[in-house]
């Protein structure tokens, strides 16, 4: 067993693992941490997506013990005193999710692009999205959802 310590979402976390136990594992299972989900095992689908120090990862492809010392954050610490971040609620409000199980690391990925361009066209967020799978909604809603969710943090002042 090794120790890493990593901050989550904010908060300061040490945890044993072994040393072959995946970000992902230690999210879900170490941490109760269960809005990143595991699709593919295989980084494919995107559905793990967190960010590492600002940048989206797909945590079934980093070890836990990669983490150490880094800051980690999940759908869970997204939302902001009680309010949904704005990508967040864009995808509630334009239906840009149906079963939901790609909707936490569509999010990730797509507040990360709105962060680094605030004003991405229709064809750069399909870009963009192309390393996460969505098996239900055929993405006309979730481009439609980044979109709306710029123009929102664009208007806010950025977020």
């Amino acid at each position: 067993m090794a120790t890493t310590t990593l901050k989550v979402n904010g908060e300061t976390r040490s945890v044993d693992v072994e040393p072959r136990t995946l970000l992902v594992e230690l999210l879900r299972e170490h941490l109760r941490l269960t809005g990143t989900h595991v699709g593919c095992d295989t980084s494919q689908c995107g559905a793990c997506t967190v960010w590492v120090d600002g940048k989206s990862v797909k945590s079934c492809a980093m070890l836990a013990l990669e983490a150490d010392g880094r800051e980690v954050t999940t759908i869970e610490g997204m939302a902001t005193n009680g309010s949904l971040h704005p990508m967040q609620a864009a995808f509630h409000e334009c239906h840009g999710l149906q079963c939901g199980f790609c909707t936490p690391g569509m999010v990730m990925i797509a507040s990360e692009l709105v962060r680094r361009n605030p004003e991405p066209t229709e064809s750069e967020v399909r870009h963009w999205l192309e390393g996460n799978y969505c098996r239900c909604t055929g993405y006309h809603n979730i481009v439609k959802a980044v979109l709306t969710a710029a123009e929102t943090i664009r208007s806010q002042g950025g977020a």
